[in-house]
């Protein structure tokens, strides 16, 4: 099995001739299969006698991968899109190929030394200072999961401290536009999450957080405040500098989730709406989002790195020779011990390409953005539901029930021009387009929405 011999050399060209034309041309835009469909197609796969290399792959490339959708489509406008860079997606086959595991300094110190370069361009973006730092996680979820761990236990060494019990709940407050992951969160925490209120603009505002902190229940104490940074739904940026303001005064964490929006602080055109984040004391920015790394990189980054190294570094006999206060281990820094070194493929693509490129190409995205807004505001049959502030349109087909967003949709999918999917809005159907990939151009959104006529 582990033989390198001419089979195994033939697979591996096999693959990398996949892996190149993949990468060389237009993605497609494919749809998902039944399971009873890709049974009938591929069959059992797992066998005790193995299917042998070209078979394998044969049915990966015939059947397994056009049952997937390319999130990096130029027409993909649904959720949020992944658009790697090529740099980013051949250098994330190094990653693979290389085995080396990016959790420790002893393990991986060229890569560790390499991530925290990319890590310290976007604190530098949010202004953090020289003291921030902290690893890349899977995703949003884990990043904002890991974040809010590290809150909790900075509160309660607080309240040690102080000579202080635990209080007999914690919680967090966070809006109801907050990414379903704040949720998710609070439920693995056991926590409970006070929803403060956001104003006619959509966006959560400092009285409102204090607000909900003064109207916490008896016995509960809040540890943390999650603002978001480009809420997923609709891209708005909450007020960030009046929330740090109340964050402030009451002396309580404050988390950004900028998973999504966070990357448009690159672009001079809308850093304005990021004010204030400088304050904060935890914050997310997914790569693979509009940063144009591979699934699957978030950034997470700490204010005051020491307070996640307390709260999440792993005690063993067998971890004990790593455990070093005078090197930087990823993973005393999210909830995870092994660790890929996810952050590389976007590293090399900021090496490769620069920062510039990087404010051109969300510069780019923005005018399609705003180009598409003229589009809907022209339409008499469209209605535009909020101003864009990032890369969200919002809108709504005058007369449309969720049925009828949800025909055209399909429709647009199974004739090969777009993946979009509905949403909702003040609990009505509605449609989103999220315009993150450099690739995607007006004509794109002008074909798309003439389909709507």
């Amino acid at each position: 099995m582990h033989e390198f011999d001419q089979k195994g050399e033939e697979l591996i060209q096999s693959v990398f001739r996949y892996a190149l034309d993949r990468i060389r041309n237009e993605p497609p835009l494919d749809g998902p299969m039944s399971a009873t469909e890709l049974q009938s197609l591929v069959g059992e796969t797992v066998t005790p006698e193995g299917l042998g290399g070209p078979e394998a792959l044969r049915r990966y490339t015939e059947h397994l991968a056009p049952a997937c959708i390319s999130a990096d489509h130029p027409r993909y406008l649904a959720f949020v899109p992944g658009a790697p860079t090529k740099a980013a997606a051949v250098f994330d086959l190094i990653v693979g190929a290389s085995s080396l595991c990016g959790s420790t300094w002893l393990d991986g110190a060229g890569m560790v030394y390499a991530e925290n370069q990319a890590l310290r361009w976007i604190a530098d973006l949010a202004g953090m200072p020289e003291s921030a730092g902290g690893c890349f996680a899977t995703g949003g979820t884990m990043a904002n999961l890991s974040a809010l761990v590290a809150a909790r236990h900075g509160a309660d060494a607080k309240r040690t401290a102080a000579g202080l019990d635990r209080p007999a709940r914690w919680a967090m407050v966070a809006a109801e536009s907050a990414h379903s992951s704040v949720d998710s969160a609070a439920r693995v925490m056991d926590v409970d999450v006070l929803l403060a209120r956001v104003d006619g603009d959509r966006r959560l505002r400092g009285d409102a957080v204090a607000e909900a902190i003064a109207g916490r229940p008896e016995g509960t104490e809040v540890f943390a405040v999650v603002a978001t940074a480009g809420t997923t739904n609709l891209g708005i940026v909450d007020a960030l500098d009046g929330i740090a303001d109340a964050c402030a005064d009451a002396d309580i964490w404050l988390h950004v989730d900028g998973a999504y929006g966070g990357a448009a602080m690159v672009a001079p055109s809308v850093r304005h709406r990021f004010d204030g984040i400088e304050r904060c004391d935890s914050l997310v920015v997914d790569p693979h989002k509009w940063l144009f790394s591979p699934f699957d990189c978030a950034a997470l980054l700490y204010r005051n790195p020491e307070i996640a190294r307390a709260a999440h570094t792993q005690h063993a006999g067998y971890l004990d020779p790593i455990i070093d206060a005078d090197v930087w281990n990823p993973c005393d820094y999210a909830h995870v011990l092994t660790r890929r070194a996810r952050g590389m493929p976007f590293w090399f693509s900021l090496a490769v390409h620069g920062t510039d490129a990087y404010r051109d190409a969300i510069e780019g995205a923005l005018e399609v953005t705003r180009a598409t807004r003229e589009m809907v505001v022209a339409a008499d049959h469209l209605e535009l539901i909020v101003e864009p502030e990032l890369s969200v349109v919002a809108f709504r087909r005058v007369g449309w029930k969720l049925d009828d967003y949800q025909v055209w949709c399909d429709r647009l999918l199974a004739d090969g021009t777009a993946l979009l999917t509905p949403t909702t809005v003040d609990d009505g159907p509605a449609m989103r387009v999220c315009i993150i990939n450099p690739r995607t151009t007006v004509g794109d959104l002008e074909e798309i929405l003439a389909t709507l006529a």
